[in-house]
């Protein structure tokens, strides 16, 4: 595990305070507690950190997604340009990253990206890849290993896809939750792809954090065929949000910028502000490819949580 010295770190980061430099880490290495308050009844910003239901894990309410067709997008910024990404999203406060095996080359390249950056003052989220041959227990070690982690915030179920997902997938269910009792994880959950799957998450307690599309208008959200290319059915979505939500489990929202698909800035205000407005999603994760990006969803989401 990243031998960083926390403590150096801290010195030369309040030494650095006075510079006044635009874009500088200057609050990199303080705790979420000292950096951000916890989300209030008045004004709501896309970096406070939220619980995510009855799970115990807070998150900032933007996180940084990796997969952006499969990784593509973020692959083909280069291992530095990535990094000055993944630094400038948690510069301006989303201190909440996620990645994926099926994403590949992704969880190297995050690893990179945070290290010498204290592992308490972030949250980090990674998704089992449901075909493996090696038992759950090795598999998750590995996944440590590969993003230099002693423990993951939450680990999902990725992409799961079938009504009778949750049966399917007992032994790794089992497994995730006796890394759980050994604080291996700290929560754990699954990735929906299809209203099938989907009509089987609410009153499944197992869930600790739900990972589902959602946007204004069903692009790349769930259907029926289960497929990740047509249009979803956005009130039965989100009538199983609100259930899945009520139950106490965590909601991630993800696709709101339908995979890129809303080019148009009217589209995404439209889908972040349908989003914001739902009230049953305690999170959302967007993937980015530039700073301006970042700038646009944090100020979109800032308005639409306080319009």
């Amino acid at each position: 595990m990243s031998t960083f010295d926390r403590r150096s770190f801290l010195k030369t980061t309040v030494a650095a305070a006075g510079s006044l430099v635009p874009g500088a880490a200057i609050l990199s290495s303080l705790s979420p507690s000292l950096l951000a308050t916890p989300a209030k009844a008045g004004k709501r910003s896309a970096t406070d950190w939220v619980p995510l239901g009855k799970s115990g894990v807070q998150v900032t309410r933007l996180a940084f997604g990796t997969g952006t067709y499969g990784g593509k997008v973020q692959r083909d910024l280069g291992q530095t340009e990535f990094t000055k990404l993944v630094r400038y999203a948690y510069d301006h406060g989303i201190r909440f990253f996620e990645t994926a095996q099926n994403y590949a080359g992704m969880p190297d390249m995050l690893r990179i990206a945070l290290q010498g950056i204290p592992r308490d003052t972030y949250r980090l989220m990674t998704k089992y890849r449901l075909q493996q041959t090696d038992t759950p227990e090795v598999v998750i070690d590995r996944y440590r290993k590969q993003l230099d982690t002693e423990y993951f915030d939450i680990l999902l179920l990725h992409c799961v896809r079938t009504a009778d997902w949750a049966e399917q997938f007992k032994p790794a269910r089992d497994a995730f939750e006796a890394a759980k009792q050994k604080k291996i994880i700290h929560s754990h959950g699954a990735s929906c792809h299809g209203l099938l799957p989907l009509r089987a998450f609410p009153d499944q307690k197992w869930l600790d954090v739900s990972l589902n599309r959602i946007n204004f208008n069903g692009t790349k959200m769930d259907n029926l065929r289960g497929d990740d290319n047509g249009t979803g059915s956005v009130p039965e979505v989100a009538a199983h949000l609100a259930s899945i939500h009520g139950q106490g489990t965590g909601v991630i929202g993800m696709k709101l910028i339908g995979e890129g698909q809303f080019t148009t800035p009217e589209k995404r205000d439209a889908s972040i502000r349908f989003v914001m407005k739902l009230g049953t999603v305690d999170a959302v994760t967007i993937g980015f490819k530039s700073p301006a990006e970042i700038d646009e969803a944090i100020s979109r989401i800032n308005t639409h949580l306080n319009g």
